[in-house]
């Protein structure tokens, strides 16, 4: 990697990791943050919050200052962060009501979201595959990303459908007060196949899933923390939460927390 790579880390993550720390900051300690949004939304709001200003910018700092000095482990997890805030800062786009924080999610979002494709466009300039030790096995976590998406499709279509077939509008939307749920878009449209993708390129050991494999788990992770967090704050608040879909995420990060340990423990 070279050193205008290593300047480009940092550049693209200190100004990332300061706009998520003081938005985080604002949701959590400034209550007229989410006053326009109703209290169930609000919540889960200050809980994913509280996630990402506690854990997800100190991860974010660390890695890339590893990323920076040339390590594989820093910039596999860097990119898996990137690809979290990307994906949680479509929502605070989307899926909040305008406030005085706006444009720094729109920024947030554009600097993850260009992170994300400088990270694969450096990468790919090199034989990801020669990261890894020799006898390195793929097919076990690719299929296990695919079983994900298959099963988060199944989660969110089993809610979709049926309000579909009964001209209704799904729960989901309804007690959060949207037009529609900004995660069912996100995940049907781009990151369930982004998911499978990535585990078919992955058991053929393509470049790409190589890649991407680690990127995937490691937003699994963070995503089902976030989810936690959603769920604490929701129950401290006398609010109702869905402990089953809890319960499901919390598999989903002891597993994925597995497979991204044995995956990137070959790492040379």
């Amino acid at each position: 990697m070279k050193k205008k790579t290593d300047v480009m880390i940092l550049m693209l993550s200190l100004p990332l990791a300061i706009l998520t720390a003081i938005v985080s900051y604002a949701g959590v300690f400034i209550k007229s943050t989410y006053v326009r949004e109703n209290a169930l939304y609000a919540a889960q709001g200050i809980g994913q919050d509280i996630i990402n200003l506690f854990i997800v910018v100190p991860i974010l700092l660390i890695t890339a200052f590893f990323a920076r000095r040339k390590s594989k482990l820093g910039l596999l997890i860097w990119s898996g962060t990137i690809f979290y805030l990307a994906y949680s800062y479509t929502i605070y786009c989307f899926g909040l009501h305008f406030n005085n924080l706006f444009l720094a999610y729109c920024t947030i979002l554009g600097l993850s979201f260009y992170s994300l494709i400088y990270f694969v466009i450096i990468s790919l300039k090199e034989n990801v595959s020669e990261w890894f030790e020799t006898k390195f096995s793929t097919k076990s976590t690719g299929i296990f990303l695919i079983v994900i998406a298959v099963l988060f499709y199944f989660i969110w279509l089993s809610e979709i459908i049926p309000a579909i077939l009964i001209n209704a509008t799904p729960k989901s939307i309804t007690e959060s007060g949207l037009l529609i749920n900004p995660v069912h878009v996100l995940d049907i449209a781009i990151c369930l196949p982004a998911l499978i993708i990535t585990g078919i390129a992955l058991i053929k050991k393509k470049n790409i899933g190589i890649l991407l494999a680690p990127t995937m788990m490691i937003f699994c992770i963070f995503m089902a923390i976030a989810i936690a967090g959603m769920v604490f704050v929701m129950k401290a608040k006398g609010l109702e939460a869905n402990f089953n879909l809890t319960i499901v995420f919390g598999l989903i990060t002891f597993v994925s927390t597995i497979f991204t340990f044995l995956y990137l423990r070959k790492l040379k």
